[in-house]
Formats: C-alpha cells, structure tokens, sequence
C-alpha cells in the first residue's frame, strides 16, 4: 500500500531542512505548475502560500460550541446616557483626547463618577465592562462601586475569567446574599472573611455576631482583632455580652478594641465602670470654677481587663496615661450630669490637682481625653465646643490666633453635620489660609460646598499673589481636583488669566479649571 504524504508536511519539511538538501518534489505537488520552478526558495514560498489559500477554503466549519452555561441574569437598571457611556471610555483609558496636560489625572476621578453612576442606579454598556472589571482587578478601592454597576453580567464574566475572580468574593449590598455564601466566611481568604462579615454586619447585625461567634475560639489573635473591627457597623447593647467577654481575651490588643468598642455604648458594664473611676479623678471644687484631678495610683487588674495598659506606649507618665484613658471611656453624659455644666461651661474652668493651682498639663490632658471621647461616641455637642467657635477674622492690629483644639481637630470635625462641617473649615481657611487646612479639608463632604470652595479658591488666589509655590500646595491642588465645586470653574480660569504667562501658577490654574469643567460635563451626563 502506498501512503501519500501530506503536500503541507513536504513544504513544511523542505522549509526546515533547506531546498538545497530536500529539493521539491514539484510533480507531486498540486499546483506546481502555477509557480516558476527557477529559484527553489521562491517557488517554496509562493507553494506555501497557495497551499495555505487552498487549505482555508477547503476547511469544513467545525461543530458550534457548546454555550458556557446558562445566560446572565437580566439586569433590569437603564442604561448609561449615550455621552455618560463615552465619559467612562475616557476615564478607562486614562486619556482625555486631545485635553493634552490640561486634565488632572483621570484615574482620580474614575472613583467620583463610579460613585456618582452607582447612586443613580444605571448599568454600564456590556461592551464597558471587561474594561471596568480590569480597572477594580488593578485598584482594590474601585472594586465595591465597580462591582455594584457591572451587576449581574461583571458576575457571570467573572464565572468564567479567573483575572475577575475578585467580582465573586466582593459582595455589593444592594445585591442578596444566599445563605451558601456563608462558604466564604469557612473557606475564603482573610480579607474576603473581613469583607463578607463587615457586608453582614451592615445587613443584619444579629447574623454577623452569630457567625464570628461559631468560630471565634479557634481564629488567630490578628485576626480576631479586625474581626472585632467589624463589629463596629450595627453596633448597639446586643453585641455587649459578646464584647464584655472578649475582654478576657490572652491578646491585649483583642481587649484593648473589646474595651474601645464597648466605652461607645454608654449604657454598658464598661461604661459604668469607667464613669466610676472617672468620677473620682476629676470633681468639681471650690465654687464651681476648678475641676480638682486625681488621677489614678494604680493601674489594677480590674482596670486592665477593661482594656487600660498598665505601661504608658506613648512615653508619658503613668499616671497621666492611665487618667486619659479613664475619662476618654467614660460616657460624656456623665460630666453634665455630676456638675450641672454644659461642655463649653466645663472646658473654660481652672483645672489642677489642687484647689490653689492650675495646671495646664492637666487641663491639656483632660480635653485630650474629652475628644477623644467625642470622637468615639460621635457626640456632636462636646466636638463643637472642643472646637469652639468658627474662628473670625482678628481686629485690627491683632494676629489671628488658630482655635485651641486639643487632639485631632480633623477627627472631631467630622462629628459635625456636614454643613457645619464646610462652614467651620471656610471661616478656618479664610482666617489662616492653607498652611494647615489639609487635614480638615479632607474631613468635609465632597464635592465641597459652595462657600467652602470660594474660600480655597481665595486661599490659593492669596497664596500665588504672596509669591508662593504651586508644589508648597501640592496636596491641598490634588484634593481641589476632585472635590473642588465644579461651579468654580470661572474664578479658577480668571486666576489663571491673572497670573504670569508661562508660569507655574497659570499651568497650575488653567489645569484646575479644566479639570473642574471636565467634572461638571461628567456630572452632568450621569444626571441627563
């Protein structure tokens, strides 16, 4: 029997070895005839070609595959407005057009409009998505709004692309969760297990504490620290037996949350325990103008089951340390309540550990740990009277004097209502301009009201007439950029109008005010 060898194999063959030492067999080749056998590297090649020609139009088409699985589930939102669609292909690609350098980065408004599209309950194009899904695989904190607005379709890609895999373990709220999905909780990753209980928490809190109850014996100190952490969403009296027991805990840091956590619910058995001590360390003497301080001597094993270290970790004195955390702990009720003072009435008292003496160690300690309290309970009045009043511009002759604020002001700023938020830190930045307003600026509702923005944009006007650099403001620049009202614009390109030609503040000022016009187009598309 002979076996005809495959004419491709024979060019194939010849192509490897070289026509010099495997000659063509041109007879035996269809369509050999049609090329010119006078140089054999020629006519291989012009072979190969037709050959490749002959093979494609002779191929049969091959069954069709099989679907891979069942279809997306139906994703019912409207879609994307037409010029919305195109906005998010921009911002994907990380290229304006021919906006050259005059955009801020697009990749830092990406998360405003993947916020602004998702509280709008709209959904991507499905050509948009694999880009979208790509962008939250490279930026983890574009992942819940990216998720959320890929919908049922960013799931069922990612069923079938192991790069996306991330969409299956980052659960959006507006989506259910199915009881099976507790697997994630025994056989996810860490931080998928943080993830699935803090998304619980925020749903049925009950259900997040009865899951990290059933396995809390046998998780890792660490990890049981975050854990705790998620506890803090739907917080309330329920969590308390819980939290009260966890300060048995062997690791100190596991207390030391167990005990912040519970000194947020006023009404618990920590609470009391701490207005106890509280109550001994700071009375009120004399006539009502002096808050006497005693701190505690010791630091005792009762004290250090509620989450008090009995060694300072800040390098201050024992016993101011062990004071701080005391009145930090203890319900600020409890001050009003024993003195018949209001905050602000209590905070411009004399204090010190004698009724003849003050101590402005003392008085710096106590409003420390006030604060602090303020902080952790989000008690509005006592933040606004640590703050004191929106500061005003000094008469004349005198220097403006920053707010005596102990702590964090940023921290205790952002208990207020947002409104009163973006009022204080205009008047702050109107009185002292920028130099240390990027902490509280950080701390206001974006975008920034509209009073807020005019003063940042008088700051900056003020800055760059003071001779000034762009880059002693580069922080601040880059907050403006995204949370800047876009209603700004015209104030922002009149600066840079204003402003040298070529130089660095009119770049900087022309830069702004297209980027803020880039926003409020943005904006607009998604509302339209």
């Amino acid at each position: 029997m002979t076996i005809t060898q495959d004419p491709w194999e024979t060019l194939h063959t010849s192509a490897l070895l070289g026509t010099d030492r495997r000659p063509l067999p041109a007879t035996a080749l269809p369509l050999a005839d049609a090329v010119d056998q006078g140089d054999p590297a020629t006519a291989l090649l012009e072979l190969a070609a037709l050959a490749a020609v002959r093979r494609r139009a002779g191929a049969l088409p091959v069954p069709a595959a099989e679907p891979p699985g069942p279809p997306a589930a139906e994703d019912t939102r409207p879609e994307l407005p037409e010029p919305a669609a195109r906005r998010l292909a921009v911002l994907l690609s990380g290229r304006a057009g021919g906006s050259g350098g005059t955009l801020a980065n697009l990749a830092e408004l990406l998360p405003q409009w993947l916020s602004t599209a998702r509280a709008r309950g709209l959904r991507p194009p499905a050509a948009l998505i694999p880009g979208l899904l790509d962008a939250a695989r490279a930026r983890s904190e574009l992942r819940p709004d990216a998720v959320a607005l890929a919908g049922p379709p960013g799931r069922w890609l990612a069923e079938r692309n192991p790069d996306w895999r991330f969409v299956l373990r980052t659960t959006a709220p507006e989506v259910p969760q199915q009881p099976a999905d507790d697997r994630l909780w025994h056989e996810g990753l860490f931080a998928e297990r943080v993830t699935h209980l803090t998304l619980l928490r925020r749903r049925d809190p009950a259900a997040g504490l009865e899951l990290l109850r059933g396995t809390w014996p046998t998780e890792r100190a660490e990890d049981r620290l975050l854990f705790l952490d998620a506890l803090q969403d739907g917080l309330s009296p329920a969590d308390e037996p819980f939290l009260e027991a966890a300060l048995g805990d062997r690791s100190k840091n596991v207390r030391a949350t167990a005990a912040e956590l519970l000194s947020t619910l006023p009404g618990s058995a920590l609470a009391r325990r701490m207005a106890e001590r509280a109550r001994a360390a700071v009375r009120l003497a004399g006539t009502g103008t002096h808050l006497l301080v005693t701190p505690p001597t010791e630091c005792d094993a009762r004290m250090q089951r509620d989450g008090i270290a009995p060694k300072s970790p800040t390098g201050r004195g024992e016993r101011a340390w062990w004071f701080g955390e005391v009145v930090a702990a203890a319900p600020l009720s409890l001050w009003p309540e024993t003195t018949g003072l209001t905050p602000e009435q209590l905070l411009a008292l004399r204090v010190g550990d004698s009724i003849d003496e003050t101590s402005s160690s003392w008085a710096d300690d106590l409003r420390e740990a006030w604060a602090r309290a303020a902080v952790r309970q989000q008690d509005a009045g006592w933040a606004r009277a640590l703050l004191g009043p929106a500061p005003a511009p000094p008469g004349r002759g005198a220097r403006a004097r920053a707010p005596r604020t102990t702590g964090a002001p940023a921290k205790l700023l952002a208990v207020l209502p947002p409104q009163e938020r973006a009022a204080w830190t205009a008047a702050f930045i109107t009185v002292h301009g920028l130099g240390e307003a990027f902490q509280l600026l950080g701390a206001c509702a974006t975008p920034w009201t509209p009073p807020l923005s005019t003063a940042v944009v008088s700051a900056l006007a003020r800055a760059a007439s003071f001779g000034a650099y762009p880059w002693s403001h580069s922080g601040v620049l880059g907050m403006t950029e995204r949370a800047l009202a876009p209603e700004a614009a015209a104030a922002v390109e009149e600066l840079a109008a204003e402003a040298a030609p070529d130089s660095a503040w009119s770049e900087t000022f022309a830069r702004l005010a297209g980027t803020l016009r880039f926003r409020a187009a943005m904006l607009a598309e998604l509302a339209g």
